[in-house]
């Protein structure tokens, strides 16, 4: 006997037309028609909803940034620029799709290690602030902006001695390879600030992928006395401080929803005790799958209905090249199911217990895996939600030359 394994859940927010899924008031099949499949449907209706309630919840002094990363489809980029107060990017190729996304250059801030050349000349040419990783990283942005005749805006992206508990990743709390540890901050701001330098303040990531309120409250509060700590040891206040992010989206059985008014209630009360030389910071949180992960939905259709001893697979014209996350393989350490539906039967009971699988000639690739569905057949269309963040562009689209999935934007 099969053992069914639940599958995460889907999002709130989406409705059904003729039993069918619809997004944006349009139906799945729709969508399919018009657009082909294997499809990334993106709603920006569920973006600005999402908005909406992370400025309800959060302090009006906050500033909200989206990390692109998690999501740089060029119209979706450019919707997000349109309702957030800044871009964070991770390279070179991220800079130049931000910049034509829309986004003010002093609105953009670049962190990642490992940033070449060629990449500190283009953002420092352009403006954006630089989160310097190391020393050495340091080093090499004052030669350059030296070298160009210009000055560079850089902020320190420091290692914090904590982590954020209960994180997907944790980006502290240990050696690292991003930013620096506490001990070099001090020396390394006041080597930009003789340089002549533009010295734009710190940016504090602990962790990503994070549902509980209580971590996420305490990882604040840590960050928040962090950089007190830093600036006294300076002497001078830092105009900007990046509290990183972390805010995590519910994608297996049994995860909760993060209560992010909880978190902004926290988060108001200490912004209204900070210590004197944080008075003039201004405060940023910057959040990417949050913001984006659950307006995405994958659709791909079914071109096989196949038995092998006992089991009945659904094979799908889509896959692990499109869904590295959704299959497993994305830092997952025990195989858990995304929410997914028949898309085709979104109004209906689950009838039968069946695993969807790619066309991937490997046993990795598994979008759901003994999942309860609805009967479905060659030509019905399966949906895997949370496809918003870290689908597109973090899955391997060339394996085996199948190529990209087509990608869209509905209101």
């Amino acid at each position: 006997m099969i053992k069914t394994k639940p599958t995460g859940p889907i999002p709130p927010g989406y409705e059904t037309i003729d039993g069918e899924l619809a997004i944006g008031r349009k139906k799945a099949s729709v969508l399919v028609q018009d657009h082909g499949s294997p499809l990334f449907v993106y709603s920006a209706a569920m973006l600005d909803a999402r908005m909406t309630q992370l400025r309800a919840a959060m302090p009006d002094s906050l500033n909200l940034h989206y990390a692109m990363k998690a999501n740089p489809y060029q119209p979706l980029l450019r919707h997000m620029v349109g309702v957030v107060d800044g871009v964070d990017i991770a390279s070179g190729g991220e800079l130049r799709m931000a910049l034509d996304g829309g986004a003010a250059p002093e609105k953009i801030s670049f962190a990642g290690p490992g940033k070449r050349d060629d990449e500190l000349r283009e953002a420092i040419k352009a403006g954006v602030t630089l989160n310097i990783e190391s020393p050495g990283e340091c080093d090499r942005a004052l030669q350059i902006g030296k070298a160009e005749g210009q000055t560079p805006r850089l902020a320190i992206r420091v290692n914090p001695d904590f982590d954020l508990k209960g994180s997907g990743m944790k980006m502290g709390g240990g050696a690292k390879p991003f930013g620096m540890d506490i001990d070099l901050v001090a020396p390394a701001v006041k080597k930009l600030l003789d340089a002549g330098a533009e010295w734009r303040g710190f940016h504090i990531f602990a962790g990503s992928q994070a549902l509980s309120a209580d971590a996420i409250i305490e990882t604040q509060a840590q960050t928040l006395d962090l950089a007190a700590r830093l600036a006294t040891i300076i002497g001078r206040s830092p105009d900007h401080v990046n509290l990183g992010g972390g805010f995590g989206i519910p994608y297996f059985p049994g995860d909760e929803p993060l209560d992010i008014v909880r978190v902004g209630q926290a988060l108001s009360e200490k912004l209204a005790q900070l210590p004197e030389i944080l008075s003039t910071t201004q405060f940023a949180i910057e959040l990417g799958r949050y913001l984006v992960g659950e307006a995405g939905v994958y659709l791909t259709r079914i071109v096989d209905r196949k038995q092998s001893q006992g089991q009945t697979f659904l094979v799908t014209d889509g896959g692990l090249h499109h869904q590295l996350a959704a299959s497993g393989n994305f830092g997952t350490v025990v195989r858990r199911n995304y929410p997914a539906a028949i898309a085709s039967r979104f109004d209906a009971e689950p009838d039968e217990t069946v695993s969807i699988v790619g066309c991937l000639c490997t046993p990795l690739d598994r979008l759901s895996d003994n999942a309860a569905m609805p009967t479905a057949d060659v030509g019905d269309i399966v949906a895997i939600f949370c496809a918003g963040a870290y689908g597109a562009t973090a899955s391997p689209a060339s394996f085996l030359g199948q190529g990209a999935a087509s990608e869209i934007l509905v209101a």
